[in-house]
């Protein structure tokens, strides 16, 4: 009921535009309020729930993820539906259109992560740091590798697929997977990006299957190097 009063209160009155004809200007009008990439960024792996996207944006409060669910819906991006029996529970997920964004989020990622004013050990949620190993792959690190992974964050799990592509991820069950990882999300980009060892995280981060075949599939990620300051 609460999301339906936003929603119409929305169409009521249209949010302020840039007024500008040029598509740059008007991908802000879509996605450039405050939290609004972070949730779709929160739902490119597949349908998600009200409380699960709230726990993973823990700086968001309540009225503001419903405030950008009913635009981002109002605007084609975002729909939601409800799971039939036994779930039965209320899922938000992106239209076609919206999962073409992810081109949009790997860019920002990419170019955002040579900021030396980056920093790596903020909070990230599962899917932002499995959406990080679809931009980051060295494709030419992999060579004869075939490999499946699989990523258990709380009660979430999906399933990777490594081949001379890249890495494919979606949902599944994580204990398909040749090597799986499970824990915290940080650890895991410790583990990936900061090249840490399994000890050296007190157990925030587990591995199931070879350590050394896990070691392989980290040294596939690779962030970009830092701007120099003094040039820029």
């Amino acid at each position: 009921m609460e999301l339906e009063k936003i929603t119409n209160g929305r169409k009521a009155s249209k949010k302020r535009g840039y007024q500008d004809a040029c598509g740059m200007a008007h991908a802000m009008d879509l996605i450039g309020d405050r939290w609004a990439l972070a949730v779709v960024r929160e739902l490119m792996l597949g349908p998600r729930r009200f409380g699960d996207l709230r726990a993973d944006l823990p700086g968001l409060s309540a009225n503001v993820l419903t405030q950008r669910l009913s635009e981002l819906e109002a605007d084609h991006i975002v729909t939601r539906r409800k799971l039939p029996p036994p779930a039965n529970v209320q899922v938000y997920e992106l239209t076609e259109w919206g999962y073409e964004a992810e081109t949009i989020i790997q860019e920002l990622g990419r170019w955002a992560a040579r900021s030396p004013g980056h920093d790596a050990t903020l909070p990230i949620s599962g899917v932002s740091i499995l959406l990080s190993l679809r931009t980051m792959v060295a494709r030419e690190r992999i060579g004869d590798l075939r490999l499946t992974v699989g990523f258990r964050w709380g009660n979430e799990e999906y399933l990777g697929r490594v081949d001379a592509d890249g890495i494919h991820i979606a949902r599944g069950s994580a204990d398909e997977g040749e090597i799986a990882f499970g824990g915290s999300p940080n650890a895991f980009a410790g583990y990936v990006y900061g090249g840490m060892e399994l000890e050296q995280l007190g157990g925030a981060l587990t591995v199931t299957g070879d350590p050394v075949l896990a070691r392989r599939f980290a040294d596939l990620f690779v962030l970009p190097p830092k701007i120099d300051p003094g040039r820029t």
